[in-house]
């Protein structure tokens, strides 16, 4: 929420001061054509994304953050348009805005690819042809409905998003952070399926 609003103040006052955009604070992200979308709805895919920040230029490419078990949405994404410029429209205009009861945060990002990772092009329809092993393990997740983001979801967001690339502790400290996010998803798991068993003991009981 505080970044939400540093960047409806930065855009108040460049427009009550009449700055001009090449002395605007996006040219500090010029070299960068990738935003960071943050609160996005569980329930939308990358199509979805895709059409929704389509408004303000050409989407190139789309990265979902994902379950790495179940598949499911983690609620943060990050985008690269074909145009930079298109960046500075979708922060303007999308950043803070509700979508699904939840609010946006879009902000310029300097997005570091693994060495692995395939940056070409995944607009053009593949992201939504999830695989069919991605589709089952969503079905039969042992969570059937949407959630919200844990503590150690959220600080996990939060250093990805905040942490400079720069930064030699980076790696370090996202995988450390991402081991706290694998065990609070497994011990939230298995209280779920405790609970379920627990229901059917009960539900069982009573047929009797």
């Amino acid at each position: 929420m505080n970044v939400i609003r540093s960047i409806q103040r930065l855009n108040k006052r460049e427009l009550e001061e009449g700055i001009s955009t090449e002395a605007s604070w996006h040219t500090d992200y010029r070299d960068t054509a990738f935003i960071y979308i943050g609160g996005l709805p569980f329930e939308l895919s990358e199509g979805d994304i895709i059409t929704m920040f389509s408004q303000y230029g050409e989407p190139v490419w789309v990265k979902l953050a994902r379950d790495k078990d179940t598949g499911k949405s983690r609620g943060f994404a990050w985008l690269k348009y074909e145009d930079q410029r298109s960046c500075d429209l979708a922060v303007d205009n999308l950043g803070g805005a509700t979508v699904m009861d939840r609010m946006l945060r879009v902000d310029h990002t300097r997005y570091q690819a693994r060495d692995d990772e395939d940056m070409r092009d995944n607009t053009m329809g593949d992201v939504d042809e999830e695989a069919p092993e991605k589709r089952r393990a969503e079905s039969e997740s042992d969570s059937d409905e949407d959630r919200p983001m844990l503590r150690q979801e959220v600080e996990l967001e939060k250093l990805l998003h905040e942490l400079d690339d720069d930064d030699p502790m980076k790696d370090a400290m996202v995988k450390k952070k991402q081991e706290e996010v694998d065990v609070a998803v497994e011990k939230l798991k298995k209280s779920k399926r405790k609970e379920k068993e627990t229901a059917k003991r009960r539900a069982g009981r009573h047929r009797r």
